[in-house]
Formats: C-alpha cells, sequence, structure tokens
C-alpha cells in the first residue's frame, strides 16, 4: 500500500534523523528575521543567516517539513492554483542542509537512497539534471549511485545555478526528475528533461552552495561549502501514490470531498467546477495556516494577500452555487487532517474559525456592492457608446471588491460587451508598484557591521539579570559610528557589548534596562539596552567620566525603580491576557505588546469593541488575581513539554529547543523570557485606560499597574470632583443631574426649531400659505424659504402642512453652501401624487439625489443657485399631475 503523505514527511525526517541531522520545527510563514520577504516561500529561509556566516547553531547538520507560502512577488503561482496538477500556494518543503559539513557526496547518496529504497521509487524512471560546468556531481551521480550516463543531463544557469541574491552565497544545483509516461507530455519529438510540459517532473533539488559572489559579479570558493535541499511534499506524495494530479492525494482528497459535500458538487463531472473545487482546497490550506500564525485580513502587506486568496476560494464558492459563508468549513477540514503534524493548527481552531467566517461575511456583502457597480458601470459605458468597459472600472472590481477579472469579462460578455484589457493591465502594475513601495518587510533591521561580525563569530551574551540587578561584565565590543574602537572617552556615545550582563535587552515587547556601568578608569550611563539581532545585548551609552576600554571588567548596576515598574507591567500583561480569554472567549490570542516602566500595551485577537462591562469584568479580574497575591513561578523545560503541559506560545513565533516558562499557578501558564514580579500582590493595582482597534480583528488595550494606576484613578477623581461642583451635585449623583439636564437641552432644542420654523413661515406659517394654488381639487405650495439647516427645514414643513392640511408642499433652501430639497404629500392625495418621485425629479437640477417616501422625501444639492429653476420646475410639473 502506497505512503500517506503524513507517512513520507515522518519517513523524510526519520531518515535525515539517522544520519545525524537535527529535525528542526517549521518556522513561520512570516519570517521574523529577513525584513526582505513577505513569506517563508523556501525551507532555507530559517537558516538564511547561517548560510550567510552571521550565525551559529548547535548542530551542523538539519531536516525539515517547512511550511510554504507563495501568492505574490517573484514566486507567484496563483493563477495557475486549480487549473494544473502541480500549483499551489501553500505547500510542504521536505528539505536537508549541511552548514559546512558534508557535501555533494552525500547530498547525493541521501537522496537516491531515501527515494529509491525509502520511497520505493523506480531507479529506472529517475533522471539527473546538473549544471553544464559541473562535472564534480554528474561523475558523483554515476560512481556514487549509479545512475547512467545518458540519464544525466547538463543544463544552463537558468535551470541549474541558484543565488541567494545578487551577491552572497550561491552555486550549481542538480535535479532528481521523474519520467511520468509520454501520456504526461508534450508530444513533441525533442521533449526531455528540462521541458516545461509534465512528462519529466522535478522532484528533488540539491543546491551546492560551493561560491560567495561579490558585487562586481565574481565568484570565490566558500571555506565551508552547504548543502541546501528541497523536495515539494504534495509533489512526491502523487508520485508515490500513483495519480496524476498532486490534488488527488491524500493531502487534498479529503479537503476537496469536504467542499463537493458542502456545495453540492460531484468532482470529475466538469472541467470548471473541478477547477473551482481544487482552489477552495489550496486556498482553504493556505487560510487555516496563514491565520493560524497570526496573520489577518487586510488592506496591507501580508493581510492584504490573505484577504484575495480568501476571497477569491469564496468567489469560486459562490460559482458553485454557496451562496452563504462555507470556506470556514472546509479550513476546519484542513485542520482535521493537518493538526497532527502541526499541533497549534488545533490550539488556533476556533481563532481560524471566526477569521474565515468574519471575512466571508465581509465579502458576501461587498461582492452585491460590486456587482450593483458593474452593473451601473456597464448602463453607462453603453450610454457613451463604449465598446469596452474601463480598464480602471475592471481593476477597481478586482481590487477593491474581489472579482477576478473572467468574472468581470463574462458579465460583460452577456451584454455584448468587452473589456479594456491593457487598461486593466496597467493599472494593476500601478498597484504593484505602490504594493512594493509600501512593503517595509517584517519591521526588523538584519544585523550589520560588528554586531554581525560577532553573531557570526557564535558570540552570545549571558543574560545575569532574572537573580540580581548588579553584576559584572567583560567589555568585549566597543561601537562608535558602526566601527569597532578600543576605548571611548568623556562625552562620547556608543554601543557597549560585554560578555554578561543583567540589563535586559529590549525584545518580546518588553522594553530594555538602564543604569550605569563603571570601570577602572571610567564610568558612563546606559540609557536603553537593545538585543538588534540573536542573544547579542548591546547597551547604548553616554560616558560620563574617564574611559572605558576593550578587555575591561566592569560592574554593571540595573535602575531598580524602572525595572521594577516593567516587571509589574509584564506580570499584568500574563494575568491580562488569561482574563481577557475568559471574558471574551478562547479565540483571544496575543498579537503584540509593549512593556516599559511607564505603562503596558496590549494587542489580542477579537472582532468587535470591547464594551464598559466587558471592560470592568476583565479589570476587576486583574485585580483579583492581584489581591490574591500568587507566587510567580518561572522553570525552563524542553519546548515539546512545556506546550504539552498547557502553556501558551504565541501565534508566529519559533522558540528554541529550551523555553522560559511563566506561570501564575491557577491563572496564567506561558511561555516567555522577560523579567517578573516575585508575587502577583506586586502589581498593587491595575487600571484599564484605553481600548482601540488596530487592525481588522485586532483589538488594543492599554493599562497602569502600581503608582502610576494610583496616580490615574485620582486623576479621574480630581475630574470627577469637579463635574460635580459645577453641577452642585455629589459625585454620587453626577449620572442622574447629567441625565436631567441632557433631556432639558433636547427640550430646549426642539423649542428653538419650532420658533425658526414660526419665523420662516412668518409666524405660524400664514404668510407662506397665502402663496397656496388650486389645481382642481388639490392645494399646491411650492416656495423658496430662508432657514438655516436641513433640519429647520424639515421643522417648517411640519409646520406648513399642518396648517394646509390637505395639499401637496414642495420647499426650497439654501442653507451652509448646499440646496436643500423637500417634499410632502398628504395621506388623500397620496394615489396621485408620490413625494419621494417629486424630489428625485428635481434634485438633479441642484448637482445632487435624493428620494424617500410617498409622504415626504428629502433631497441636497451642492448647486443652490439652481432652486428657481427647480421650484419653476416643480410648479410645472405639480400642474400637469394634476391634470393628469
Amino acid at each position: 500500500m502506497a505512503l500517506s503523505g503524513n507517512e513520507l514527511r515522518g519517513k523524510f525526517l526519520a531518515y535525515f534523523a539517522s544520519k545525524g541531522h537535527q529535525v528542526v520545527a517549521s518556522s513561520p510563514l512570516a519570517p521574523k528575521d529577513d525584513p526582505s520577504l513577505l513569506f517563508t516561500n523556501a525551507g532555507m529561509v530559517q537558516f538564511k543567516q547561517v548560510f550567510l556566516g552571521q550565525e551559529q547553531r548547535p548542530y551542523t547538520r538539519a531536516a525539515t517539513s517547512q511550511k510554504c507560502f507563495r501568492a505574490s512577488g517573484k514566486h507567484n503561482d496563483l493563477e495557475n492554483v486549480g487549473r494544473t496538477p502541480r500549483h499551489h500556494t501553500f505547500f510542504e518543503m521536505l528539505g536537508n542542509f549541511s552548514f559546512g559539513d558534508y557535501f555533494k557526496q552525500d547530498a547525493v547518496t541521501f537522496a537516491w537512497e531515501l527515494l529509491t529504497v525509502g520511497f520505493g521509487l523506480d531507479p529506472e524512471k529517475l533522471w539527473v539534471s546538473v549544471h553544464h560546468s559541473d562535472d564534480e556531481a554528474a561523475e558523483l551521480w554515476q560512481s556514487e549511485v549509479g545512475v547512467r550516463p545518458e540519464r544525466i543531463v547538463r543544463l544552463g544557469d537558468k535551470d541549474n545555478f541558484w543565488s541567494m541574491g545578487d551577491t552572497g552565497p550561491c552555486g550549481p544545483c542538480s535535479e532528481i526528475h521523474i519520467d511520468m509516461g509520454p501520456e504526461m507530455g508534450c508530444g513533441r519529438p525533442d521533449c526531455a528533461v528540462g521541458c516545461d510540459c509534465n512528462r519529466y517532473l522535478e522532484l528533488w533539488n540539491l543546491v551546492f552552495m560551493q561560491y560567495n559572489r561579490d558585487a562586481s559579479g565574481q565568484t570565490t570558493p566558500l571555506p565551508k561549502p552547504s548543502i541546501d535541499t528541497g523536495m515539494g511534499l504534495e509533489r512526491i506524495a502523487g508520485v508515490v501514490q500513483g495519480v496524476r494530479s498532486n490534488y488527488d492525494s491524500d493531502l487534498f482528497t479529503p479537503i476537496i470531498e469536504r467542499a463537493c459535500q458542502i456545495t453540492q458538487t460531484a468532482y470529475g463531472q466538469s472541467d470548471q467546477a473541478d477547477i473551482s473545487l481544487r482552489v477552495i482546497a489550496d486556498h482553504a490550506r493556505a487560510c487555516a495556516f496563514l491565520v493560524a500564525d497570526g496573520i489577518l485580513p487586510s488592506n496591507e502587506g501580508r493581510g492584504y494577500v490573505l484577504r484575495r486568496i480568501l476571497r477569491r476560494a469564496a468567489r469560486h464558492g459562490r460559482k458553485l452555487g454557496a451562496q452563504k459563508p462555507f470556506l470556514h468549513q472546509v479550513a476546519m477540514k484542513v485542520i482535521d487532517e493537518m493538526m497532527g503534524a502541526y499541533p497549534a493548527l488545533g490550539d488556533a481552531r476556533a481563532f481560524v474559525d471566526k477569521v474565515v467566517t468574519s471575512e466571508e461575511e465581509r465579502f458576501n456583502e461587498t461582492l452585491d456592492t460590486g456587482l450593483k457597480l458593474l452593473a451601473e458601470a456597464i448602463e453607462e459605458a453603453k450610454a457613451k457608446g463604449q465598446t469596452a468597459l474601463p480598464g480602471e472600472v475592471a481593476f477597481k472590481l478586482y481590487d477593491t471588491y474581489g472579482f477576478p477579472v473572467d468574472l468581470t469579462r463574462t458579465i460583460c460578455e452577456e451584454e455584448a460587451l468587452g473589456v479594456d484589457e491593457p487598461g486593466f493591465e496597467a493599472a494593476m502594475g500601478q498597484q504593484k508598484t505602490r504594493s512594493r513601495a509600501s512593503w517595509k518587510g517584517s519591521g526588523e533591521e538584519g544585523l550589520s557591521g560588528p554586531l554581525a561580525e560577532l553573531r557570526a563569530k557564535g558570540f552570545k551574551t549571558a543574560f545575569t539579570g532574572y537573580d540580581g540587578l548588579e553584576g559584572q561584565g567583560q567589555v568585549v565590543a566597543l561601537i562608535v559610528d558602526g566601527q569597532m574602537v578600543e576605548r571611548v572617552g568623556a562625552g562620547q556615545k556608543a554601543l557597549l557589548v560585554c560578555d554578561q550582563t543583567p540589563f535586559y535587552g529590549e525584545s518580546g515587547g518588553q522594553a530594555g534596562d538602564s543604569g550605569r556601568a563603571e570601570g577602572p578608569a571610567g564610568k558612563a550611563v546606559v540609557s536603553t539596552a537593545s538585543k538588534p539581532g540573536g542573544d547579542v545585548v548591546a547597551h547604548e551609552i553616554t560616558v560620563s567620566e574617564g574611559y572605558l576600554a576593550v578587555g575591561e571588567r566592569l560592574n554593571l548596576t540595573v535602575d531598580h525603580g524602572p525595572r521594577g515598574e516593567t516587571a509589574s507591567n509584564h506580570t499584568a500583561t500574563h494575568l491580562l491576557h488569561a482574563a481577557l480569554r475568559q471574558v471574551l472567549g478562547d479565540h483571544v490570542k496575543q498579537a503584540g505588546s509593549m512593556v516599559s516602566p511607564q505603562r503596558l500595551r496590549f494587542d489580542f485577537s477579537h472582532f468587535e469593541a470591547m464594551t464598559p462591562q466587558q471592560m470592568g469584568q476583565v479589570e476587576a479580574m486583574v485585580n483579583e488575581g492581584v489581591l490574591a497575591n500568587i507566587a510567580v513561578t518561572v522553570t525552563e523545560m524542553p519546548a515539546e513539554e512545556a506546550l504539552g503541559s498547557g502553556a501558551m506560545a504565541l501565534f508566529g513565533e519559533k522558540y528554541g529547543d529550551t523555553v522560559r516558562v511563566v506561570e501564575i499557578p491557577g491563572l496564567s501558564k506561558e511561555l516567555c523570557g522577560g523579567t517578573h514580579v516575585k508575587r502577583t500582590g506586586d502589581i498593587g493595582l491595575f487600571k484599564l485606560v484605553a481600548e482601540s482597534s488596530v487592525a481588522a480583528g485586532v483589538r488594543r488595550v492599554e493599562a497602569l499597574t502600581g503608582r502610576a494606576a494610583l496616580a490615574a484613578v485620582r486623576a479621574m477623581e480630581d475630574e470627577l470632583h469637579k463635574a460635580a461642583g459645577l453641577l452642585k451635585a455629589r459625585p454620587t449623583e453626577l449620572a442622574e443631574r447629567v441625565a436631567k439636564l441632557m433631556a432639558t437641552l433636547k427640550e430646549r432644542e426642539r423649542e428653538v426649531e419650532q420658533l425658526k420654523a414660526k419665523l420662516a413661515g412668518g409666524g405660524g406659517g400664514r404668510d407662506l400659505l397665502a402663496g397656496v394654488v388650486n389645481h382642481g381639487d388639490a392645494r399646491v405650495l411650492v416656495q423658496k424659504v430662508e432657514v438655516d439647516s436641513a433640519k429647520a427645514l424639515r421643522a417648517l414643513s411640519d409646520e406648513i402642512i399642518e396648517r394646509l392640511g390637505s395639499g401637496v408642499l414642495v420647499l426650497g433652501a439654501a442653507a451652509e453652501g448646499k440646496a436643500f430639497l423637500l417634499a410632502r404629500v398628504s395621506k388623500d392625495l397620496q394615489g396621485r401624487f408620490h413625494a419621494g418621485n417629486i424630489v428625485k425629479e428635481l434634485a438633479p437640477l441642484v448637482g445632487g439625489g435624493g428620494g424617500g417616501r410617498p409622504d415626504m422625501a428629502q433631497a441636497g444639492g451642492q448647486n443652490p443657485d439652481a432652486l428657481d429653476q427647480a421650484m419653476e420646475r416643480a410648479s410645472a410639473m405639480l400642474a400637469e399631475q394634476a391634470k393628469a
């Protein structure tokens, strides 16, 4: 029986573990340490700094099954998804890596043995490609594994040379292909390895990273050549299971079956329906993993890409007849199938369900609006005698409303109209340019200069500040304006790096410590400490007297007050997180935080503003935890054990093999590297001070603790007493007194409007009534009046219609730089006159639009100078209607 996708993944990792490789967990889809990448798109991304020599790991061989996503930029497979057997947005990349350990010989033998022995592929169906200059690799394939020379194909740079960028590590690569049979080919007599058809399918790419390319394009051999390989799990699953398409492997079939059930569509009956089902299955996988990694739909960056593919899948569901949100159900099936390999998916189930459902509901509303806009645009194009829908309209439908251009094209064809394709492509190109310009990466700057050199040597600053705020450290580096120096003197600013330090370097949302450094010949003030990359702590110092020099041992002292206040705020965020989950639901996950001595800020996943009652509940729960004065425990343990014990991890974070677990027994248990108070009672007091929206599906609360919280409460009390004094009431009576005052003001406003109406109408409307015209048995009054607002115009109409009794009233007024129109029709005349239609006819004359009910309608316009014309038209129109 053929190996399942899960078995293939497990067998791959187990094989390389047996060959001395460290099995490393997949990194998140949003790479934290690479500002140049929108998404993780290959297995080597998490090892990029290792290959560049800027980071050292405790192992020299690694193997992974890496989550990857490609739907934008250079690797954009989106338009091919569902149409070909092999294209996906989300996929898993199986890879083995050597960091200066083994090279070509072992890479070749490992790959061949696993494919032919481990996975059972027929060697007679396998072909190999090498770079045309790589005689060494060609010889190894023959001598080490016995590939016949005629099955080794030499190709050029395009196919068989890899580089990390314009400069840096690069080298030839060798690919293993499988012959899928002539029936999968293009039929050309010259069809061979390297052809774009589906016959010779690439399975595994082995990159031999052996050169470094400089800015001039010159390549020199690397001192420690490395290996980077990649094999798509979906592709090898399809081959091993003997199916023609990845979508027919067991990695996809359960998901497609779920989509079939929901949409009541049979798979295999219609090419177009099959494409839609495959798109839904692929995009549901992508959505589940992206959201579980903390990416949320938005209008920019990663969130925009997620929104596009989610809406694209929803649109394909509509094509299959699904009118209600359905994609979340398919995403739940993805989680069922894949949470065994990726437990974090199961933890995020409720959150994924909520995010996808919410976005689908928003899209359904947007889609209906888009259809209306398209209908109006088609009518406008026809009215102008155009033969094609303008490209910018097609792009707006695509970009804002999620309409694939083929859908717009189909609807236009039904109306005998084309689509301005060049205009659409031009607008698309402009959007891509804007997107590239706005992309700021992951928000982190890569290490460079002396700090990068330290990290490349494997240097790490030992943090001693969990147990004390004073300690000693030897000066490893002093950096001024990006250059290493041997000493810094009084008045100079520098970055100070020591072998160990009690200073917490800013990371994980916690601010860096401040304090003092003192050596045998000088002193310095430490304004803050940071961790710009890896585990190197950099102290920002200003030398206050004497000098500091490399090699000296310094006495390092952290400021006690700010550190204690920061610790108080950090422990409070853990209590806050737990309280939010209890009050709002388990879908709440931390999406970011900031902890400083002054305050704390906590971002979390939630879809609506918190109510005052919920804010009160959360605040009360946190303070109950504070009053309980519970001891905070900190334990270091293996990551798997920590997660298995129920400790919460943050979305999108990658943790080492050993983690630090901070627990407030009975309330909270989280993975955290920050500093905390000894007991919750040390927090003193917790006060929420703000709640707001950060992005779609992300809320933010801000809070204070200790003295800052007490000062905020006192300030609120002062304001309360001031307000009570102004109203001559006790603070406890303030709400009741304000309510009465508001009611009185509302009544006075009503009286003022009535008085304005009487003045405008010449005192009870008697002067205006002199303009009434009788058309048969219908009394008609058309009048331009002077009022200062639309509200006043309506109040005046109430006064006049009451006096008029039976009749039709049309009023016009210029106010606030605009034109206002209002029509009223008494009940007995509504069979002959319709107020809404009257206003609809008149509004365009004043540059506006409007309408309303049969008895009353209003409109506004930008051209008050045309009011006289509107009044004349109203008189003529009503006279005509009266005769009908």
